[in-house]
């Protein structure tokens, strides 16, 4: 099974909720600061990485978990993922696109315009922290629930 979380840049959302389905960031409470910053691929990737999907990891049941940025062509590129993939072989039940943006507040926008778009990253990074933990409850909740789709499609519940 393939996992796409899926976000504007790649840099934020997507990063935190493919890292909570991971095991890479808490359940049990909301991280610190620091915490954030060993996270692959937080509040670093670039505008033209945008539509790239990078891998994560495997989870507990051996599902790959990438995360991608779909910028405003966000319709556009999941068709071309979901074709993609499905002109290759896979069959789309195993295929869960999971948008994370809905979990982003004005706080982690701001945050996140400023560090990758205008490059004041030491005052927008810390931005997109404050506004993912004031949300980030919403984010194991996300996860909770793809886990459970996962589990559903995979016959596992």
């Amino acid at each position: 099974m393939k996992i796409f979380y899926c976000c504007y840049g790649s840099a934020h959302s997507s990063v935190v909720a493919a890292s909570i389905h991971l095991g890479l960031m808490p359940v049990n409470r909301i991280p610190v600061a620091n915490e954030f910053m060993y996270l692959p691929h937080y509040d670093e990737t670039r505008s033209f990485e945008i539509g790239t999907p990078f891998f994560m990891g495997k989870d507990e049941f051996n599902s790959d978990v990438f995360i991608l940025g779909m910028g405003s062509e966000r319709k556009l590129i999941k068709k071309a993922i979901l074709s993609f993939l499905t002109h290759m072989g896979l069959n789309s039940k195993e295929l869960l696109m999971v948008d994370t943006l809905h979990n982003v507040n004005w706080i982690t926008k701001i945050g996140g315009f400023t560090s990758r778009r205008l490059g004041l990253i030491s005052i927008g990074r810390p931005l997109t922290i404050i506004g993912i933990q004031q949300k980030y409850r919403y984010f194991i909740e996300l996860v909770n629930n793809v886990k459970k789709r996962e589990l559903e499609i995979l016959n596992l519940a």
